[in-house]
């Protein structure tokens, strides 16, 4: 259960110093919920409906940004969020196709310098994978690299695209990464670039990584070229642990390890910031195919909730909820049909809902 069997190695026990926990009012806790795009309605509402069959004193701040305009949006977020400094999130979609506006998730993270993505790869009993036993982390740098957002085109026809990568940053996620090795029991940290052709941008990178980690003797250091890691990932993941990248190479092995263990409905997230955290699932997929369909894995989703419970203190009540996700998924009975089942979305939280009510 994500390493979650041992106090010590709870997401718990991982919160940044600087984040602020959510003021309290007669025992309940308000959080922002934004829905996302796509299917992310219908899995924040599993959410929703197992909190509320479980008792969780947790009262909920819906800001659907759908129903505004880009800037807005982002705007009404990052507000609410101010205010209530957790969240749980959907995926936002930013089309390729649309000029003018940049991603609403990197604008949102930016706004709140919601610096490092954590997404967990771990293999669930009773989903059926092609390599057993994987258990990885992805931690990503969140606001720079790739991502900066800073492009323009210069003369028609050609655009220049600025990759952003500072020292303090790449400090600050590097950092980031070696605590959290330390403090889950992880053996490895393995920092991911591009330093052979982009020797100044990721070069500062891996150096910045390797200089941190020199900190932390208990901790193995290395470090691999982004296409190789991703050929190993794919051949050879176990012997990864915990993986440190910047921003676009975390996306690319968060896709690869969700695939590894399953799918992107499988994989739990958060991101984290010197005082916010917002919890999501830790794949980038919007399910905007099968939106309004039913047949969304809520799984993610759910794990996600369980990991911003554990960050409120609620740690039975995540460990609960939890226990149930993973019995009803190795029982196989009320599962989703991207893992081989039949069920619905509201059918699989049923059973999750009714797996609680037995325990």
């Amino acid at each position: 259960m994500f390493r979650q069997t041992i106090a010590k190695r709870t997401l718990a026990t991982f919160i940044p110093k600087e984040t602020i926990l959510p003021k309290k009012y007669g025992g309940r806790m308000t959080v922002t919920l934004l829905p996302g795009d796509g299917v992310g309605k219908e899995i924040t509402d599993s959410v929703v409906s197992i909190f509320q069959a479980e008792n969780v004193p947790i009262d909920w701040e819906t800001v659907d940004i759908s129903q505004l305009d880009h800037e807005d949006g982002v705007n009404a977020a990052v507000e609410s969020l101010k205010r209530n400094k957790i969240g749980l999130k959907g995926i936002w979609h930013t089309s390729a196709d649309q000029v003018g506006h940049g991603s609403l998730n990197v604008a949102f993270r930016k706004q709140l310098d919601i610096y490092a993505n954590v997404a967990f790869c771990k293999s669930i009993p009773g989903v059926k994978t092609k390599i057993p036993n994987v258990d990885l982390v992805i931690i990503r740098e969140n606001t720079e690299g790739e991502y900066s957002g800073l492009e323009h085109e210069s003369v028609p026809g050609v655009v220049e695209s600025l990759k952003i990568v500072t020292k303090v940053n790449s400090e600050r996620i590097a950092k980031f990464a070696f605590d959290f090795a330390m403090r889950h029991d992880r053996k490895m940290v393995t920092a991911v670039h591009k330093a052979n052709i982009m020797k100044l941008s990721d070069g500062l990178f891996r150096n910045t990584v390797a200089r941190v980690g020199e900190a932390y003797p208990q901790i193995k250091n290395d470090s691999i070229i982004v296409d190789n890691a991703s050929m190993q990932a794919v051949a050879k993941p176990h012997q990864f642990d915990v993986m440190v990248t910047p921003s676009m190479y975390g996306t690319i092995l968060g896709n690869i390890g969700a695939a590894l263990i399953g799918g992107p409905g499988l994989v739990p997230g958060v991101n984290y910031g010197r005082e916010y955290a917002v919890f999501e699932p830790g794949s980038r997929h919007v399910g905007l195919d099968i939106k309004g369909q039913n047949v969304a894995n809520p799984t993610a989703m759910i794990l996600s909730s369980t990991l911003l419970l554990q960050h409120l203190g609620l740690n039975d009540t995540a460990s609960r909820i939890s226990k149930a996700v993973y019995d009803v998924i190795k029982e196989g009975n009320a599962t989703t049909k991207d893992i081989g089942g039949n069920a619905s979305t509201t059918e699989f939280t049923k059973a999750v809902i009714d797996k609680l009510s037995t325990m």
